[in-house]
């Protein structure tokens, strides 16, 4: 029989999954929606970022959160809410532009406790020595749900219509939703179905008991420590690639190489099939170094460095494909090692503040949701002025690398709060 953890994160993963699924959905069904209705590509931009507003009001909110009442309830909260939202974004497409927004900004809202929860149902869950491979098993779920949503969209959408995609995606969350309120606890302690063996091997592979009592910690301490700044400013540019990513690879396909909506999903979701993997490799191979006796500043570094150079250079690759397999080529590679941050910055709250990881991340959730706000923004804005993304994917590559040194300055794997 399978310990209770591994059945945690089997859930954790599927709602990541569908967490992320339901974000990507809109990046497909925008292309008709855009012919549809006469959008420029600066329009389109805000459509694709109207999400991000309301995530990152709710990223610090959600986190502090989390801190005092923990992940399984934020997060049984927030998948009810965003798969609500789902439900209604074709309602709102059909009537309104402006309730298409207002939609998409609930629906950000609601998004904004996920990661947050995450990482504190996985803390709970895991010794410190299994937590990477957990969250990569859990990302590598968020990954698959990109692939999810881009290849399964456009089929929906040409047997059933516009709504197709949305119905399913909210009816599979309220499914989860229902599992997860019946199956797992706030805490491996209060569990019925675990093991003593297993709690055991849980409470003694923990270097960082849970002591925050809901309570907010010193901000002047908090952003007096460097390694604070590491970690916002390594969200800063991992969002700020990621979206211009996400949003725009259908479009990218679609205008750059000509090719239609059906196989530009399909191009762009091979290479996030394949972060899923890598995403999970990092975390075992993090997890093995540490088992191994190497410092944890020194396994933060080494594979943020990897998560920052890796997509950087793959997109100056990118500025010189010349057909949509060398291009999908060059994302494969910059999103495969860009999951390597997974077991940097993502995991390098717990490291630094054990008590306050929730807060903290949603602080650095919200400043990487602004870069990611502008960032989608800017790539519509550079390609309607400009004509092309090369000059776009140039700045955020040149980005990657000034994160990578400053990351490797001033990141510790050791506790500062």
């Amino acid at each position: 029989m399978a310990a209770e953890r591994f059945k945690v994160v089997a859930l954790v993963a599927a709602v990541m999954c569908l967490c992320s699924a339901d974000r990507v959905v809109m990046s497909v069904v925008v292309v008709p929606l855009a012919a549809k209705n006469g959008w420029t590509s600066s329009f389109l931009g805000i459509v694709q970022s109207s999400f991000l507003w309301g995530y990152m009001c709710s990223s610090v909110i959600g986190g502090a959160l989390v801190d005092k009442h923990g992940g399984r309830k934020v997060l049984a909260i927030g998948a009810a809410l965003w798969s609500l939202a789902t439900l209604l974004t074709p309602w709102a497409a059909i009537h309104s532009t402006t309730g298409l927004l207002a939609v998409r900004v609930f629906f950000g809202l609601a998004e904004g406790v996920a990661l947050p929860s995450m990482n504190n149902i996985l803390s709970r869950w895991f010794p410190t020595n299994e937590r990477a491979t957990a969250v990569g098993i859990s990302m590598g779920g968020f990954q698959l749900g990109n692939v999810l949503g881009l290849v399964v969209t456009p089929l929906a959408i040409s047997s059933i219509g516009i709504s197709g995609p949305f119905i399913l995606f909210s009816f599979l969350g309220f499914l989860w939703l229902v599992t997860w309120a019946y199956r797992v606890p706030n805490d491996p302690q209060e569990s019925t179905c675990i093991s003593k063996s297993e709690l055991k091997l849980i409470q003694a592979g923990k270097s960082d008991p849970c002591l925050s009592k809901g309570k907010l910690p010193p901000l002047s301490l908090l952003f007096s420590k460097m390694p604070t700044w590491a970690i916002i400013f390594a969200n800063i540019t991992n969002n700020w690639g990621y979206f211009v990513l996400l949003s725009w690879m259908p479009v990218y396909f679609n205008t750059v190489f000509g090719v239609n909506l059906k196989e530009a999903a399909w191009f762009s979701a091979i290479p996030w099939g394949t972060m899923a993997v890598s995403g999970y490799i990092a975390g075992a191979m993090s997890d093995y170094l540490i088992k191994s006796g190497y410092s944890i500043t020194s396994i933060r570094k080494i594979t943020q460095s990897i998560g920052f150079i890796g997509p950087g250079t793959a997109l100056l690759g990118l500025n010189y494909a010349t057909s949509p397999a060398v291009a999908a080529v060059f994302m494969t590679m910059g999103l495969s090692l860009s999951s390597f941050s997974q077991a940097g910055f993502l995991l390098n709250m717990h490291d630094i503040a054990p008590q306050y990881a929730g807060f903290l991340q949603g602080i650095s959730n919200s400043a990487g949701t602004v870069a990611a706000i502008v960032s989608t923004i800017a790539t519509g804005m550079f390609v309607q002025w400009l004509g092309s993304f090369q000059a776009f994917l140039t700045l955020t590559a040149c980005l990657y690398f000034a994160a990578t040194v400053f990351w490797n300055l001033y990141a510790t794997g050791e506790r500062v709060l």
